[in-house]
């Protein structure tokens, strides 16, 4: 298996420097600061990338276990929220909250509730992630059994 790689580069002091983040794959590279991760300024941050990661992991996740349960997903859809913030030690991550919906055909709820908990546990950026509490809201929007 491959070893994946980012690149981060931070300039100047925590309040007025930035930075740029940028993949190994070349497929992102983008600027950062103080102010895009504990405000609302332009760029990205840790946060959110450690977001579009757990979205995407997860995704792969639930769309492989409906598989090889017999039902292949039409789509997944995630939403990754990673919570930041301050507390007695410092800045931590506390929470992240998986928001899924799933057009899979042919399962029941039931099911695809079980697939779904089993993909929040499972994928590898969960496992990760476990220090913080993961939360999951699942959706099935096709849920014509067999």
């Amino acid at each position: 298996m491959p070893t994946r790689n980012a690149d981060a580069v931070w300039n100047g002091d925590l309040k007025s420097g930035s930075g740029k983040i940028k993949l190994g794959s070349g497929a992102f590279e983008g600027a950062y600061s103080f102010s895009s991760r504990f405000e609302s300024g332009t760029g990205t941050n840790p946060e959110e990338l450690i977001a579009a990661a757990h979205a995407g992991c997860f995704s792969m996740a639930l769309a492989n276990g409906l598989t090889q349960g017999g039902n292949p997903p039409k789509s997944v859809h995630t939403t990754a929220k990673v919570h930041l913030e301050k507390g007695p030690e410092g800045f931590g991550i506390p929470q992240i909250d998986l928001v899924t919906e799933a057009d899979v055909p042919g399962i029941d709820e039931k099911t695809f509730q079980e697939r779904a908990e089993t993909a929040k546990k499972n994928c590898p950026v969960s496992k990760v992630l476990a220090a913080a509490k993961i939360t999951l809201q699942a959706k099935l929007l096709s849920s014509a059994a067999k």
